[in-house]
C-alpha cells in the first residue's frame, strides 16, 4: 500500500484544471484508512483501487472540515469544491467497480461525519471513518448494505 496517497495525488494532478494546480506531494504516509479497506475480502484482487478510493473520499472530507494532505488551495471556496470533487472521484471509481453496497457505505460515512462535525464531535467523525473504511473492505460483494457507525 506504500504510495497510495502519492498515486492518488498523481491521478488528481493528471485530471488537470484548477485542482491539479493545488496538488502537493503528501507529507507523510497517512494511508491508514486505505489500508483498512484494502485488507478486507471485498477488496481482494483490487487492494490498491479500494485504498485509493477510500483515501480520495477521506481527502474530500478533510478538505471540507480540516486540512487536506495533498490538496492545498489557499482559497476556501476552491477548497470546498476540491473536497466535492474528491468525494465524487472516489464514489464514481467505486461505482465503476460495480460495488454499489460500498458506495452506499461511503455515502453513510460522509453523512455521519458531516453530522459529527456539525455537532462539534471530531472524535466521533474519526470513529465513523475507521468503521466505514473497515466496512468498505470487509463486506462481501453482493452483500446487502448494512453497517452502523458510532
Amino acid at each position: 500500500m506504500s504510495g497510495t496517497l502519492s498515486g492518488l495525488a498523481d491521478a488528481v494532478a493528471a485530471m488537470g484544471g484548477l485542482l491539479a494546480g493545488a496538488v502537493r506531494r503528501p507529507a507523510g504516509p497517512g494511508e491508514e484508512l486505505g489500508r483498512l479497506a484494502a485488507v478486507g475480502p471485498r477488496a481482494a484482487g483490487q487492494e490498491e483501487d479500494y485504498a485509493q478510493i477510500v483515501e480520495a473520499v477521506y481527502e474530500g472530507f478533510l478538505l471540507h472540515y480540516r486540512s487536506g494532505r495533498f490538496v492545498v488551495t489557499g482559497d476556501p471556496d476552491l477548497t470546498l469544491l476540491a473536497g466535492d470533487r474528491l468525494y465524487a472521484l472516489g464514489l464514481s471509481r467505486l461505482a465503476d467497480l460495480g460495488d454499489l453496497d460500498a458506495v452506499a457505505t461511503l455515502a453513510d460515512v460522509i453523512s455521519g461525519c458531516a453530522q459529527a462535525e456539525a455537532e462539534g464531535d471530531p472524535a466521533r467523525a474519526d470513529a465513523v471513518w475507521r468503521a466505514g473504511a473497515e466496512a468498505v473492505g470487509g463486506g462481501a460483494r453482493g452483500r446487502t448494505h448494512s453497517v452502523s457507525f458510532p
